[in-house]
């Protein structure tokens, strides 16, 4: 039974209400160490459902919290009242004018929907943190955000003409340089002079605490630059008019090689004089995580660190002067100068990605958030990096470094005791508040103080200071209703702590985990960066958010609730376990694309596993979780099988007791299997150990002629090919399904069956991406105690990975032909699509790319209630490219759900590789 305020909440606004335990479960982090469950989510649709939200909150004497992304590292956006999340509705752009170069705009806008629009009129909006495709302007506002292009286009705070705000008791009030705007705000400011004018805006970068420097005569008497950085403790924000500056005309990338970090540093006044628009800095570790991570990197200078700096230009030939200039004036012990668009995203992105690639050490060992943010004049960075080095040290910590080097501003991941030794957490966090405080810096430089850093704030400023920050909250927020615990009256640094408490889970026979040790350390690994929310360019990850734009439907999401489950709030049985994985594809696109290492796919085989083992399961685990046992019995009568397929009443009757949508299409059955007709291995055509095919199920049941393709190309090499002398499988379906006591099962088979040929040098040519996939990455874990298994993943190999070792094979020209390819996301995550591409490209066939998920993805676009969802994934990616491909283009599509996706939703037939290279 709902309470009396929920139901009042819900019929006083138009967005909607969660109370349920999944949703606080999602909302109970953002991006910091810290966990704090509300008693309801809301989503206003617009100011009124913010204002209403509001009233009753006061009315029942529950606090409220402004949300926007959740990728706060500091815990300014998580409260035990009401969290309002504006970036589902309000999210419109509501004017944007080139000529006096600004936008207004609700405050869920994400900050890469702003830059495109404002691209076409060739201006930007200037900060741009790394998080640019997900945070929201409201998030930007409430931490004022910076990000790498701060030293020329200022913080947000610089940008803010105008906010329009419900300040704590309800009313609305509009923010510009009137302090009148608020009652007793001017006479606040008058008494408070001095003490403004000594403690406050001493550098660009002190963040830490209320920017009241701003409220000074001097500095333009702006209320609403004052505003930015309040962390949503003094107002809502209902809309907000921010500045516009032109897209520089070109652009360069230098790359300075140093020894090490703080040399680098004692290099920024240097690198500042030529007025560079971007100076990053960059340890050599990260790097060395990426590489690990993610395999090659562009080349870099020499050296133990880096600072990546853009120059502009007003042509290209004058950036490219400009970074000569740098380059003859610094002490750098390497440089390279980046031209390549392509190669400098890519560095770019390393440093984007840092807050989730820093989140191991380079020891293996769980990094935090904790002290993430702190700056210091940057002319002390050098300095303060060495003592800081030394403070590390001494307190036993390893982290990877990283930050906004020329303003000073450090960002790091460190392997704090967060979970078995809070008080040596502590500990560390007021020795190093002490530091930078003696550098004359600030403990936060952009992110905030939030719950991380608020209690700590009486080491940087004076009790007066303290004071004149309760006083200011309180002209704007009286009740203190507005996210308590941050800024004002602080929660203790070491409170809510997700980590507390945490313990080790029991193993029950599924998943190992290799890298954490066990299921809860691993769910762990999220930190909340929120890449899984961004629609990014090539990226997959994670097509069921980017089809619902659901926080649940987020991998962030689902790892909240996991780590719920792990932590004893939540049980594995429950709904809203449920809820939050149903919707999940197994994609595995997480796998490589999040930069946490977040690996949801096995999350979620693991829980169903823990959820249904030894119990009743739904019926389509029976049905499509053991498929490959059923197509074997219905290939050897494939004409009656495909005849009730086709038969429509009898085709929905069946699906539907199948547990699946009975508006899919029931695929075909081939008249004769591969295995069928080729009861034995072909003579051998070469020596050594010859190639065997893994002949999946879906190509043995469905596509036959793929693996004649197949053996008959890699037979014109010189190879004679075989098949396992059994029928074997990777057991993709039970893994998918959770269960794993099969899947181990198969895979012993497999294993028996495919071992002498590993042992004796032979390699293993897969077909099915995602079947290749799983003997390449599942096989290992599930069988961690077999040693043949590591030797089989590494002998599995994708047709492309092996026809690229094939020194006297040349591609057949198809110059003038088109080919749509769709990339497997399997084969996306795990092996990458290089291969194939340097195989396509050679053959001067024009490329298109598909970028995303088919939606089909297995068993999930089959199972019922996933229909619409698995429509609305192609949709992203896979059907507009159908539709605006060219009649005459291929279709290239190796997985069998990516074929059957665009057959049955677009009516295009597609190939495989080996059918386009014989051109079959």
């Amino acid at each position: 039974m709902s309470e009396v305020w929920e139901r009042a909440l819900r019929g006083s606004i138009t967005g909607e209400v969660d109370t349920g335990p999944r949703r606080r479960a999602e909302y109970a982090s953002d991006a910091s160490n810290y966990r704090v469950p509300p008693r309801a989510v809301v989503f206003p649709r617009d100011a009124a459902d913010v204002a209403a939200a509001l009233d009753i909150a006061r009315a029942e004497g529950l606090s409220v919290t402004a949300r926007g992304a959740g990728t706060s590292v500091a815990g300014n956006a998580i409260g035990p009242g009401l969290v309002l999340d504006f970036s589902r509705h309000m999210t419109a752009i509501l004017d944007l004018d080139p000529d006096r170069r600004i936008a207004r705009l609700q405050p869920g806008v994400v900050l890469a929907a702003l830059q495109r629009e404002a691209g076409a009129y060739g201006l930007r909006f200037g900060p741009d943190p790394s998080t640019q495709n997900r945070c929201t302007l409201g998030g930007m506002i409430g931490n004022n955000a910076c990000g790498p292009h701060a030293v020329a286009w200022g913080r947000t705070s610089d940008t803010v003409r105008e906010l329009r705000i419900l300040d704590g008791v309800g009313v609305e009030r509009t923010l510009a340089a009137d302090p009148g705007v608020l009652a007793g705000l001017p006479e606040f400011t008058r008494e408070q002079l001095a003490l403004i004018r000594t403690e406050l805006g001493r550098f660009e970068r002190q963040a830490s605490g209320y920017a009241l420097e701003h409220l000074l005569p001097e500095r333009g008497s702006s209320v609403a630059k004052a505003f930015v950085g309040t962390e949503g403790t003094c107002g809502l924000l209902l809309d907000a008019t921010v500045d516009l500056v032109p897209v520089p005309a070109a652009t360069v990338l230098v790359v300075l090689g140093y020894p090490d970090m703080p040399t680098a540093a004692d290099d920024i006044a240097a690198v500042m004089a030529v007025r560079p628009i971007a100076v990053e800095g960059m340890d050599a570790r990260l790097v060395d995580v990426v590489r690990a991570h993610r395999g090659a990197v562009p080349d870099l200078p020499r050296g133990g660190g880096w600072l990546l700096i853009e120059i502009d230009g007003d042509t290209a030939e004058h950036a490219r002067e400009k970074a000569e200039t740098l380059r003859a004036g610094v002490g750098a012990v390497d440089s390279r100068v980046v031209t390549d668009p392509a190669e400098a995203r890519a560095l770019w992105g390393i440093r984007a990605d840092g807050a989730g690639l820093a989140g191991r050490t380079p020891d293996g060992h769980p990094a935090w958030p904790g002290w993430e943010d702190a700056a210091v004049p940057p002319e002390r960075l050098g300095d303060y990096l060495r003592e800081f080095e030394a403070l590390t040290r001494e307190h036993d910590l390893d982290g990877l470094l990283y930050g906004h080097f020329g303003d000073g501003c450090i960002h790091v991941r460190l392997d704090l005791p967060i979970a078995d030794a809070p008080q040596r957490f502590r500990s560390f966090l007021e020795d190093a508040a002490r530091q930078v405080v003696r550098f004359g810096g600030s403990l936060s430089g952009e992110h905030g103080d939030g719950r991380a850093r608020s209690d700590l704030l009486r080491l940087m400023y004076s009790p007066a200071a303290l004071a004149a920050f309760a006083e200011f909250k309180a002209l704007f927020d009286p009740d203190g209703v507005l996210n308590p615990g941050v800024l004002v009256h602080p929660r203790p640094l070491d409170a809510d702590l997700r980590l507390s408490g945490l313990r080790p889970l029991p193993t029950t026979g599924g998943f190992t985990f290799p890298a954490d040790g066990d299921l809860a350390t691993a769910v762990h690994r999220c930190v909340g960066v929120g890449k899984c929310r961004a629609d990014t360019p090539g990226g997959v990850m994670c097509p069921s958010y980017l089809a619902t734009a659901d926080e649940k439907d987020s991998t962030r999401g689902r790892a909240r609730v996991l780590q719920d489950v792990v932590r004893g709030e939540l049980d594995w049985r429950s709904a809203a376990v449920a809820e939050s994985l149903d919707l999940c594809l197994s994609c595995k696109a997480c796998h490589s694309e999040c930069p946490a290492g977040v690996d949801m796919a096995t999350y979620k085989s693991e829980t169903l596993y823990r959820r249904y083992r030894r119990r009743p399961r739904p019926i389509d685990h029976y049905t499509l979780g053991q498929l490959p046992r059923w197509l074997g019995a219905a290939g050897r009568l494939p004409r009656l099988v495909n005849r009730i397929g086709a038969t429509a009443p009898l085709r929905r009757i069946g699906l539907r007791t199948a547990g699946m949508d009975p508006r899919r299409a029931v695929p075909t059955l081939a008249a004769r299997s591969f295995r069928r007709s080729r009861r034995s291995s072909t003579v051998p055509t070469g020596t050594g150990p010859g190639v065997l095919l893994w002949l999946d199920t879906f190509t043995d049941a469905f596509d036959p002629e793929i693996a004649a393709a197949t053996v008959e190309l890699i037979e014109s090499l010189g190879h004679h090919v075989h098949i396992p002398d059994r029928r074997v499988c990777c057991g993709l379906t039970w893994i998918s399904t959770g269960q794993l006591d099969g899947a181990r099962k198969r895979l012993r088979a497999t294993v028996d069956a495919l071992d002498a040929h590993v042992r004796s040098g032979g390699v293993v040519v897969g077909m099915e991406p995602s079947c290749t996939a799983t003997l390449r990455d599942d096989l290992p874990r599930l069988l961690p105690d077999d040693p043949r298994a590591t030797a089989v993943a590494a002998a599995v190999h994708t047709l492309a990975e092996f026809l690229e070792t094939q020194p006297g094979w040349r591609p057949p020209d198809r110059s003038g032909q088109t080919v749509l390819v769709q990339p497997h996301c399997h084969q996306h995550a795990v092996f990458g699509f290089a291969a194939d591409r340097r195989v396509l490209r050679r053959t001067g066939a024009e490329l298109i790319e598909v970028t995303g998920c088919c939606g089909l993805a297995g068993n999930f676009g089959m199972q019922r209630g996933h229909y619409e969802v698995s429509v609305a994934v192609a949709e992203r990616g896979l059907l507009p490219a159908l539709r605006a491909a060219p009649a005459e283009a291929i279709v290239l599509a190796d997985g069998f759900s990516c074929r059957t996706q665009a057959a049955q939703l677009a009516g295009r037939s597609s190939r495989h590789l080996a059918q386009f290279l014989l051109d079959r």
